[in-house]
């Protein structure tokens, strides 16, 4: 029986072990809005536990997939398929990139953004609390999809929630449907995502479903990160070949009285009061 709301919610493991062990043993947690959120945003956690026996890394996926664009070989795909093979893809690139657990939390996109949000919050509850992660991986406030930022929404209500048990060490908000170069550079958290090209590859083509449906994601998350890399630093010589931008969310959680308007439109203000200082210094 599921522990969570929807009975139909997936739950993979590996390693033979239960449900409480496995996120027991979590050290690195990414908790995304869709099937491939994961995969495209925590890579640096992927990576970094990667073959490692003392760090694990988790995933949690909350809604279902049927929603998912169909297009090409999946054009006639009925909700309920695509929902079908999204929930495998997911499942695929759990058992590649070595994860701890997969849990699925099957909510339709509709719900996380309407009167079920208290539902997905309590399965958050339910998984945080048993787990220490060190590192958690969430959707940041500046994304443009509408799913993502309610996602974003339920996972700091349900971190809070927990912070008197536990407090990660880092919170990060991460780039899927905007990127945060435009961060100022105080702000920006630099996730290195040089490690196993093979594996983030074989990651980023588990998702048939949507490249052969004409979002060629895995381009262009690639072309992120390597232009990430270059574009970051005019003078110096490029350190990485790949990163990540993220912003530290964990004020979020320390200060239950901050609002997510509030932080994310302190950062663009600091992007625009650095554009106006560099104009106002050269202007004629």
């Amino acid at each position: 029986m599921s522990p969570f709301h929807n009975p139909e919610s997936d739950i993979w493991l590996s390693d033979g072990l239960d449900l409480e062990a496995s996120l027991r043993r979590t050290t690195h947690l990414g908790i995304g809005a869709h099937q491939d959120d994961l995969e495209f945003m925590a890579y640096e956690g992927i990576s970094a536990c990667y073959r490692q026996s003392n760090l694990w890394f988790s995933g949690v996926t909350v809604t279902d997939g049927r929603g998912s664009s169909r297009k090409g070989p999946f054009a006639s795909y009925t909700n309920e398929q695509i929902r079908d093979v999204r929930r495998q893809e997911q499942r695929d690139a759990a058992g590649i990139g070595g994860y701890s657990a997969q849990i699925q939390l099957d909510y339709p996109s509709s719900e996380i953004k309407g009167d079920r949000r208290s539902n997905v919050v309590d399965d958050l509850v339910y998984i945080l609390e048993r787990m220490r992660p060190k590192v958690v991986y969430l959707h940041q406030p500046a994304d443009k999809h509408d799913s993502h930022v309610a996602t974003l929404a339920c996972c700091i209500a349900a971190l809070r929630r927990v912070a008197g048990q536990h407090l990660p060490d880092r919170i990060i908000g991460c780039e899927v449907w905007r990127s945060l170069d435009w961060l100022a550079d105080k702000d920006k958290i630099a996730m290195v995502c040089d490690g196993h090209p093979e594996v983030m590859r074989s990651l980023f083509a588990v998702y048939r479903s949507q490249i052969e449906g004409g979002k060629r994601y895995d381009l262009a998350v690639e072309g992120r990160r390597r232009s990430n890399a270059t574009m970051f630093d005019s003078h110096g010589s490029d350190e990485y070949e790949s990163l990540a931008w993220g912003v530290d969310l964990k004020p979020l959680v320390e200060q239950p009285d901050l609002s997510m308007e509030s932080f994310i439109l302190e950062k663009i203000s600091d992007f625009s009061n650095d554009v106006r200082g560099r104009i106002q210094k050269f202007a004629i």
